[in-house]
């Protein structure tokens, strides 16, 4: 993990092997908490560069995104990343979320946590 300056709190690694025991700053990866790629895709299209967020093009964040999910082996470092093919890659813990609101979830997916879909909020 590193740090922005001396005493500034470290960044979240971008590829761990941990598995989840609970979560906390320690366990906190891209493989182990996300529950959908997409997210990881919206992150680095409105933060990154860091220096000057949203200067990517989609292009760019597709393959940074793809070689963030490849080294985390969560897809092949030959797969093909886009609009259509990120919404499919099922990250490892998608099923370790609690809906929020359950009642706002729609009825195919009560009681399945976030495993079917987005919760509508």
């Amino acid at each position: 993990m590193g740090c922005f300056s001396a005493g500034a709190p470290a960044a979240p690694a971008l590829v761990d092997d941990k598995k989840v025991v609970g979560i906390n700053e320690a366990t906190v990866t891209i493989a182990n908490y996300w529950p959908y790629a997409t997210t990881l895709f919206d992150y680095i299209r409105r933060a990154m560069p860091w220096t000057e967020p949203r200067s990517l093009s989609n292009d760019e964040v597709y393959a940074l995104t793809a070689y963030i999910l490849a080294q985390n082996k969560l897809i092949d470092t030959d797969a093909t990343i886009n609009a259509q093919t990120l919404p499919k890659v099922q990250m490892p813990n998608r099923n370790g979320f609690i809906t929020r609101f359950p009642e706002r979830t729609p009825p195919n997916n009560r009681g399945a946590g976030m495993r079917d879909g987005f919760a509508a909020f």
